[in-house]
């Protein structure tokens, strides 16, 4: 339930001052000496009105339809009483009119604001009929004041139309603005969601990595350790066969912590092409694994940099996978654009795996979702005993 228009959380700050400054015009008017033609039947009561219908301008009901149609109504006796009994300040009494459906823009929905201004306009011919004078008048006075009555009527029911429309289109605009203000919080919040989202399963997998990869070998290391440590006094030839399995595992470990490393660089291409990235890992998993891979890259033009680092990332994870579990002996890369998507083909000649049972790990997950962000399509071709065959296919429109 939405809380009452105060001057606290008034929406138009200079629709309220301008309302003051209109009502201290007219209850001046109505303190001045009067004149004549111009008399008040009762100046307090329409001082009073006067007042009383300012009050109520600091606090606007929004909530309860009741509520709003009393409180439109009460406007609506108070501007008829100083339009009958205020004399001079009648001659104001057309703002207060005014006044009334700024307001009602305020409180009510469309309906209601026309309902309002078309009130609005009908108790003005009203009280404009009930102040002018009855006395005959000449044949070319009535037609002056028949014109000048008609010509008064259309330039208020104009200003009404006027007001409404402009109260409708500020309404409309921070309406528009509070909604694309809540829409952007929405969105800031769902990108930190997505990133810290993100952001977990990194490091899951990165966990993973390090206890699969290096925590293996490190535990491996301690043994050989151990081991030779034991076999030093009574069989040194024996102890240096272990150190040299535990040299080993020591360089393993400390590629599996550069693995770890570039995996968790923001920028893993590193200011280079894609054509020299892929290159550099190809000549990693060479000194890695004793197999470089056959790579034919064709790319014609340079592509925008969420696809460079995608397409890295998938050929990255590959060749880890490749290393980890393929036992292969032979592994094709292609990349090259076509006319309408930019084909990458990843082939190795393992051991292959069921891909029925094997095709939710996070490395083969992660490869598929960073293909779908891009909207293109990935395939994966293997069987147990005729390795594997990755397929990525990526639209034009997106590599540019």
């Amino acid at each position: 339930m939405s809380r009452p228009i105060q001057i606290t959380n008034h929406p138009f700050r200079f629709l309220l001052y301008l309302e003051w400054i209109l009502l201290a015009i007219a209850v001046f008017s109505a303190v001045l000496p009067p004149s004549p033609r111009f008399s008040p039947k009762f100046p307090e009561l329409t001082i009073c009105s006067l007042i009383l219908f300012g009050l109520m301008g600091l606090r606007l009901p929004t909530s309860n339809k009741f509520s709003k149609i009393i409180y439109t109504a009460s406007e609506i006796l108070l501007i008829l009483v100083t339009g009958i009994f205020g004399g001079r300040t009648a001659r104001l009494f057309p703002f207060l009119y005014i006044i009334l459906v700024t307001r009602s823009c305020l409180i009510f929905k469309l309906p209601g604001r026309l309902l309002v201004t078309g009130l609005s306009f009908i108790f003005f011919l009203l009280t404009l009929q009930h102040r002018f004078p009855r006395f005959p008048l000449r044949p070319q006075d009535q037609e002056k004041f028949r014109f000048f009555s008609f010509s008064l009527a259309l330039l208020f029911g104009l200003s009404l139309v006027f007001v409404l429309l402009l109260m409708n289109a500020v309404l409309s605009e921070r309406q528009s603005r509070e909604e694309l203000a809540i829409a952007h919080e929405k969105l800031r919040q769902y990108a930190l969601r997505i990133e810290n989202q993100a952001t977990l399963e990194e490091r899951n997998r990165i966990a993973r990595e390090i206890h699969d990869s290096l925590g293996h070998s490190l535990t491996a290391l301690n043994l050989q350790l151990e081991t030779a440590l034991k076999l030093s006094q009574c069989n040194p030839a024996k102890s240096h066969s272990f150190l040299m399995q535990a040299k080993e595992l020591g360089s393993k470990a400390l590629q599996d912590v550069r693995q770890s490393v570039s995996t968790m660089r923001s920028n893993p291409l590193q200011e280079q092409s894609l054509t020299q990235a892929i290159r550099l890992l190809a000549e990693d998993f060479h000194r890695s694994n004793s197999i470089l891979p056959i790579c034919q890259i064709s790319l014609v033009h340079p592509l925008a940099a969420e696809v460079n680092t995608a397409i890295y990332r998938i050929i990255q994870e590959s060749l880890t996978n490749i290393s980890k579990y393929a036992e292969a002996t032979e592994i094709k890369l292609d990349i090259m654009m076509t006319k309408g998507s930019l084909y990458l083909m990843i082939q190795d000649n393992g051991r292959g795996f069921d891909l029925q049972q094997n095709t939710t790990g996070f490395g083969l997950q992660s490869m598929r979702d960073r293909t779908l962000a891009l909207g293109g399509k990935f395939n994966i071709n293997s069987t147990p005993g005729s390795g594997c065959q990755i397929i990525v296919d990526i639209p034009l429109s997106r590599l540019l």
